[in-house]
């Protein structure tokens, strides 16, 4: 009689578990956009949720120690005239954050450190490039101000945000775009479409290097996403509609590593993935649970841990990066379960008896630093990320500035000027014009930047004697 050896495994007994509802987010009205997103992006400093609003897009900003009721005058940020369906956190810098809208735009944000008095209007940069709705933002994963937006008209665009200019389009796809995600240095794209083909990119080369036409037989949307050894996760459905996961070599697409059912359920599966653990959790939208899984190098290669379950639904969720965890308390994982109401923090703990530092648990992880600049990695370089330690936890860093350095866009559009002989002596009426107009537009400008650095002051002056420092 054989007994079954059960596989060895540090995270065999992780759990979930939410926080106490003093350490909940409450009050908040999440977004009722039908659209496939998290709703919800989170850092070591913020909580960022999509919420309803009326007159156009809004989503709030909240310090993480910002818990309990929510005021409903609280200040949202308010730029976008339609509804805002994704919002990403920039990996290098935790006061910047980048939404994209119906209104065919997308905006990247200075997020202040102290709590905002007033709603924020103003953007640092608005990127507009896309003739439809504009459904998905995301980072580059170690290249300074390097951007990827994707919208209804299925376009990737890639920007540069620190000049506010594209730098790369995409138009490979013939349909909707899904999802898609940078590989661990950037170097490529994955993403999922419509047409029901996975697609691996190479975006300065401009060039789909490899594609996989119905990794999941279903026709409902599908998400895939890199691993840290390059290979691809992704969830779909099959032909009957059961939930599914797949694991696929990209270099040889023709047959899955791993291939899973789950269950029956129209909730469309969002991964997210842990990349010094290896372990993924799929938040089902309409679900109550979180499944989490354990990818390896032995078969089936995609190992099920377990479940968290709770009561009530999902509407979203969060994925807090490694370094905005407690270590101290053997936390791998928080997500923030949104709610209709409210946002729920939910700890994933490895139960250890040890109070010291898990070497094993926390591998150094991926710090703020980028390791390229945008030049750099449009010239072609790839620089894995710069890993930090956790061993004396991570202590967020003090806000620092975005300048963006826009080329003169007025200069690029004047009529070219026409000789001093050609014309008498003179320059023609209408050059005289748009040289006036272009004088008063840059006069008014320095007046309202002065204004706005005199208005920070005083809001800078006001939290003082508000959090009782001045």
């Amino acid at each position: 009689m054989s007994r079954r050896v059960v596989r060895q495994s540090k995270f065999r007994h992780v759990f979930g578990q939410a926080v106490k509802a003093d350490q909940m987010y409450e009050d908040i009205r999440v977004s009722k956009v039908t659209w496939d997103s998290s709703f919800c992006a989170v850092n070591p400093k913020f909580l960022a949720i999509i919420v309803e609003s009326s007159g156009g897009g809004a989503f709030l900003v909240l310090p993480l120690s910002k818990t309990g009721r929510v005021d409903k005058n609280y200040p949202l940020v308010v730029g976008h005239t339609g509804p805002v369906l994704d919002i990403d956190w920039c990996p290098h810098d935790d006061n910047i954050l980048a939404s994209c809208s119906e209104d065919c735009t997308a905006m990247v944000w200075q997020i202040p450190d102290h709590a905002p008095v007033r709603p924020l209007t103003e953007p640092i940069v608005t990127l507009e490039g896309h003739s439809k709705r504009v459904g998905i933002v995301s980072w580059h994963p170690t290249a300074r101000n390097i951007l990827l937006t994707a919208g209804s008209d299925n376009l990737i665009i890639i920007w540069n945000v620190g000049t506010g200019e594209p730098l790369i389009s995409l138009d490979d796809h013939p349909d909707l775009i899904y999802n898609i995600s940078w590989n661990r240095n950037g170097s490529l794209l994955c993403t999922t479409c419509k047409d029901k083909k996975v697609r691996v990119i190479d975006p300065r080369k401009r060039e789909v290097i490899a594609e996989k036409l119905t990794p999941h037989e279903g026709i409902r949307p599908m998400r895939a996403i890199f691993t840290r050894d390059g290979s691809i996760f992704t969830t779909g459905f099959t032909r009957m509609s059961q939930r599914e996961l797949g694991l696929w070599d990209p270099a040889n697409f023709e047959e899955p590593i791993a291939l899973q059912e789950m269950d029956t359920s129209n909730g469309v599966l969002l991964p997210f993935y842990d990349a010094d653990t290896n372990i993924v959790y799929l938040c089902g939208k309409g679900d109550s649970s979180i499944r989490y899984f354990e990818i390896t190098d032995e078969p089936p290669y995609v190992h099920y841990l377990s479940t968290y379950s709770s009561k009530e639904p999902q509407r979203g969720m969060g994925f807090m990066p490694k370094r905005g965890l407690d270590v101290s308390k053997c936390e791998i994982a928080r997500l923030y379960k949104l709610h209709e109401r409210k946002c729920e923090p939910i700890m994933m703990t490895v139960p250890r008896k040890s109070d010291l530092f898990q070497d094993d648990l926390y591998p150094d992880t991926a710090g703020p630093e980028p390791a390229l600049e945008a030049e750099e990695w449009l010239e072609g370089k790839d620089a894995e990320p710069i890993l930090v330690s956790l061993r004396d936890g991570y202590v967020p860093v003090k806000s620092r500035e975005l300048k963006v350095v826009r080329k003169n866009v007025l200069e690029s559009r004047l009529p070219p000027r026409r000789s001093m002989s050609s014309c008498d002596g003179t320059f023609p009426p209408q050059q005289m014009m748009l040289e006036k107009l272009l004088e008063e537009i840059q006069g008014l400008k320095a007046v309202v930047q002065s204004q706005d650095k005199r208005i920070s002051d005083l809001e800078n002056k006001l939290s003082k004697f508000t959090n009782g420092t001045a």
